[in-house]
């Protein structure tokens, strides 16, 4: 009986032992978020940040302060003799990585001036081979706020800067240690996210922020990698036709209308010829173009599911390339794979119609499908991430 009892003793014990933790976990928080650094300056030898509220700077390895800033104090750093120096006392700081850390417990005040600019959050200070990297550390949602108005016009209907707003959540938090090797999660250009801290802010894109709070697409219980481009041209495209790689939610889904966003571009085939050769794909003096008609939809040999380029082949007087369409628009910066060319007067015409890689949420097309299908931000989302689910996350 004894031993009956010591053990249920035991396990109940255990149990308020190992769940008890839980409770105060941050997921439990309704206030709770994860924070994501973003790089917004990099190789600079100067440095400006002001405090709007009070703030301390500190060593971030040791934590210990360097100094106490006053709200609205301004400190300035430079690189001298390869060390972090704060520029008006001459001081060097020994370490290599500092922070600036707002004090007023309203988070709505904690907001640092970098270069003149308003961020909200905290400041990470680098410095490597001799050059200062600044990160803006910031609470996701935030780092949001900051995002949305550059990626998506902040006058759109409210339903696709919705979707824009999920699909941004779940891009920056499934990609947010690529960057980790160089010190931070994230960078602010469109290589991740246009980032412009709250000087970027809008009042509708902050809306569509909020009432998606916490919200993520998620495939087969793992964050989906939403990608999103300006506008697809009339049709989007299946992953493996761009990047090689199948994923099941990235498809090919057809848009309200086709043959959007023209555009053109000339070269003549002498200067045509210089940029095949700089790529070593030189075929001499150009005598054709092989490629197929386009038509928004219609695959063919050389034409992906949506009528993109897969490949095209140009012969010359020294031979013949194979050149894939992702190649071919890389070297002459076109807008996008869904092009035609023709060759007259020793000139290279190419038309063709959309803008970026055309993998998921076409911006443009979130935007028809709001305005005239009348779709709210989940059907955009399922129309563009085919079989992922919609989670709230935090």
């Amino acid at each position: 009986m004894k031993s009956k009892l010591v053990k249920k003793i035991f396990v109940l014990l255990a149990g308020i032992l190992f769940c008890q933790p839980m409770l105060s976990l941050p997921l439990a928080s309704a206030a709770w978020q994860p924070e994501i650094s973003v790089l917004v300056t990099s190789n600079s030898s100067e440095l400006s940040l002001t405090a709007v509220t009070k703030a301390v700077l500190q060593d971030a390895d040791n934590k210990k302060i360097v100094q106490k800033l006053a709200a609205g104090q301004q400190i300035k750093f430079i690189i001298k003799d390869a060390k972090l120096t704060i520029a008006a006392k001459d001081k060097k700081i020994a370490g290599n990585v500092l922070e600036l850390l707002p004090m007023d417990n309203n988070k709505a005040l904690q907001i640092v001036k970098i270069n003149g600019r308003d961020y909200r959050g905290s400041v990470r200070i680098l410095v490597q081979n001799g050059k200062l990297k600044v990160l803006n550390v910031v609470p996701v949602e935030e780092y949001l706020r900051g995002v949305l108005p550059q990626e998506m016009p902040s006058e759109w209907n409210i339903e696709a800067l919705k979707a824009q707003a999920v699909a941004a959540r779940s891009f920056a938090l499934r990609n947010r240690k690529r960057h980790i090797k160089d010190g931070y999660d994230i960078c602010a250009t469109t290589h991740c996210q246009s980032y412009l801290g709250k000087a970027g802010e809008r009042s509708s894109t902050n809306q569509a922020v909020a009432v998606t709070r916490g919200e993520v697409l998620k495939y087969n219980g793992q964050l989906a990698d939403t990608l999103f481009h300006t506008d697809s041209g009339g049709m989007t495209e299946n992953s493996e036709n761009v990047w090689g790689t199948k994923i099941p939610y990235l498809r090919a889904a057809k848009e309200v209308y086709t043959n959007t966003q023209p555009w053109e571009k000339n070269i003549t085939l002498d200067d045509l010829k210089i940029v095949l050769s700089k790529h070593n794909q030189g075929v001499g003096d150009i005598r054709k173009i092989k490629l197929s008609p386009l038509t928004v939809g219609k695959s063919a040999n050389d034409r992906t599911i949506s009528g993109r380029v897969s490949y095209l082949e140009i012969a010359g007087n020294n031979g013949s390339k194979k050149i894939t369409g992702n190649d071919f628009r890389n070297y002459l910066g076109l807008r996008s794979t869904l092009f035609q060319v023709s060759l007259r007067n020793n000139v290279c015409f190419i038309s063709g119609f959309g803008w970026g890689h055309g993998l998921g949420l076409s911006q443009w097309g979130a935007k028809t499908l709001a305005d005239v299908k009348k779709y709210d931000y989940r059907a955009i989302l399922a129309h563009y991430y085919q079989g992922t689910e919609l989670k709230k996350l935090y």
